[in-house]
């Protein structure tokens, strides 16, 4: 699949979603198991989305999920998609693929979600934010961890300024390798942008940040393993990052986890209280002693990954129809940017500045 940039007679003249109008209508491009097991049991359940097509490079593949999920029109080319009448476009294709089906699905005046990340760097994704402001469309990035009902917890007490100045934030998330014994084009750099470090600790960055309030980063040092020599892709990493006003974001990521299942979570320290999720937790002190002020009973009875899902899907609906903003694509390319000088450190050897 390739992205397809349109103008002239086909280019669909700009739109906002009503909402109160009829439903959004929604194209998926990309089969994988992200779309199935994530995006789309969630999906079926919004009246205010409309499943309109799915195109995938596997076309037996999409035909198959399109006839158990009601999609009536299937296609293998990303061309044809975009000349049907679709409001938005979810883009859930290899991360090399990202940046050119951005910018076509923009050309053709529909809002985006696409999976991360943005692009494969930080020069590609500040392309495609200006290509999304120049279009006055929504793109928004699938960090699906911010919407967590503890990650959101936690970011609440820090916005309300409840745990003081943030000092530190320490975020992991190990993954057994019978997990990932079906990689693919993960382990092909061109394709993915890199190992384990941009396959989770991208995200466990971008969580980081968020939960400290975004502070600006200043250096970065850090080391990764690539047990089949340079030309690999690393397989486990850490990284440690500086910022501007004294905070310090701690990330360790693997894909040969050994132990007992999956590791994901995150804990930050600041200067009235600490908090953490996966569990979740708060303490704040109150006069000189420590109380534990976490949140209990408010939770819904679904899990973190299906109600992160939903809640992303709730807010790029919002934004689509004008009633909240889409998170900044500037901390996108930030984060990219960190990424970047993740690579350029462990290749040096040293501590690189931003």
């Amino acid at each position: 699949m390739t992205g397809v940039r349109r103008s002239g007679p086909h280019a669909r003249p700009p739109l906002r979603v009503d909402p109160d109008g009829p439903p959004l209508r929604l194209g998926i491009l990309g089969a994988g198991a992200i779309v199935q097991v994530a995006h789309l049991p969630v999906l079926r359940r919004l009246k205010t989305v409309e499943l309109t097509a799915l195109c995938d490079s596997d076309i037996p593949k999409a035909r198959a999920l399109a006839e158990r999920w009601g999609i009536p029109a299937v296609y293998d080319d990303v061309e044809e998609l975009l000349q049907e009448p679709l409001d938005a476009l979810l883009i859930a294709t290899p991360n090399h693929l990202h940046e050119s089906h951005v910018i076509a699905a923009l050309t053709a005046n529909l809002h985006v979600l696409v999976e991360k990340p943005l692009a494969l760097s930080s020069a590609a994704a500040q392309r495609v934010a200006r290509a999304a402001e120049k279009k006055e469309r929504v793109l928004m990035v699938g960090m699906t961890h911010r919407y967590r009902p503890d990650v959101q917890a936690v970011r609440g007490f820090v916005q309300s300024g409840e745990l003081g100045m943030i000092s530190s934030v320490r975020a992991s998330w190990h993954l057994a390798r019978p997990a990932r014994t079906s990689l693919g084009w993960r382990e092909k750099r061109t394709e993915s942008g890199g190992g384990a470090m941009f396959d989770l600790g991208l995200t466990m960055l971008d969580l980081g940040f968020w939960l400290a309030g975004n502070p600006v980063p200043a250096r970065v040092s850090a080391a990764l393993s690539r047990p089949g020599g340079d030309r690999a892709v690393e397989q486990s990493g850490s990284a440690f990052v500086v910022c501007e006003n004294g905070a310090a974001i701690f990330i360790d990521v693997t894909w040969r986890h050994i132990g007992e299942g999956e590791r994901f979570g995150a804990g930050l320290r600041g200067s009235k209280g600490s908090a953490g999720i996966n569990p979740l937790h708060v303490w704040k002190e109150l006069h000189g002693v420590a109380h534990d002020v976490s949140p209990t009973g408010s939770f819904s009875r679904e899990t973190a990954f299906v109600a992160s899902f939903r809640a992303q899907w709730a807010h790029f609906l919002a934004a689509a129809a004008g009633r909240a903003p889409a998170p900044s694509l500037q901390e996108q390319i930030q984060v990219l940017k960190v990424v970047e000088a993740i690579y350029r450190s462990d290749a040096d050897g040293g501590d690189v500045r931003l």
